[in-house]
């Protein structure tokens, strides 16, 4: 274990800064994008959807998705050095934003408020990195299973 650890230290370090760059994206979510949904799902008396532009917003969810999606594929091509993972995984990052927009903008403008919470969900997998957490075990025990 160690000496795979050591043989891996040129993986490690790279990996771990980039994780630290995810987290700083989420971590300055506020200055860094335009996202009035961040302050709705925080507060307890809500009143309606907050008035929000359309552009603007998807706009913002695109870039943060996009730089989640490229700070992930680098992640994945890291940890498994193998081009076929990145080329399929960057095939169901943009199938997966593809249906989670539609998604979310069907909810956002024919539902209501009581549907919040789906909104809510779905707004996380766009902006979050749950894809990544998804796709390490699942390529792992692929690779493990081979």
């Amino acid at each position: 274990m160690l000496q795979n650890l050591l043989n891996n230290k040129f993986k490690i370090v790279p990996v771990v800064f980039l994780v630290f760059l995810l987290a700083g994206i989420r971590g300055y979510e506020n200055e860094l994008f335009y996202d009035p949904f961040l302050n709705y799902y925080k507060s307890e008396n809500n009143n309606g959807y907050p008035i929000y532009d359309s552009l603007e917003l998807f706009g913002n969810i695109f870039f943060r998705y996009f730089l989640n999606t490229i700070i992930s594929l680098v992640i994945l091509f890291l940890i498994f050095s193998d081009l076929a993972i990145v080329k399929f995984s960057a095939l169901l990052y943009v199938g997966f934003f593809v249906v989670l927009s539609l998604l979310f903008y069907l909810y956002l403008n024919f539902f209501d408020e009581s549907h919040k919470m789906i909104l809510f969900y779905i707004r996380r997998f766009l902006i979050q990195p749950i894809f990544l957490l998804l796709f390490i075990p699942g390529y792992y025990y692929q690779k493990k299973v081979k």
